[in-house]
């Protein structure tokens, strides 16, 4: 069993509140859930309107399911304009 972990930071310009901003993210776990076999959380930056820390996390029996996966939900946090991603880290247990 591997588990994958993607931490990612965005930015989300068009937020002028928090309500702005929940809906963004709720559409993003929407799409990530019903398309990707990931779990997500809202991990850090919950008090800025513009910024977001949100953790991906994926359980398959191999490595390279994991590696895919979190490769999908990174090439789609970069495909869109809603948000711009600021940086990712992965690891995997």
């Amino acid at each position: 069993m591997v588990i994958g972990l993607l931490t990612a930071r965005i930015s989300l310009p068009d937020s002028r509140s928090l309500k702005d901003k929940r809906s963004a993210l709720r559409s993003l776990k929407d799409r990530l859930i019903a398309h990707m076999n990931v779990s997500v959380a809202e991990v850090g930056d919950q008090d800025l309107w513009q910024s977001a820390e949100m953790a991906f996390v994926t359980v398959a029996a191999t490595r390279d399911v994991v590696e895919r996966r979190l490769a999908e939900v990174r090439s789609f946090l970069g495909s869109t304009s809603r948000w711009v991603l600021l940086d990712t880290e992965t690891q995997l247990l």
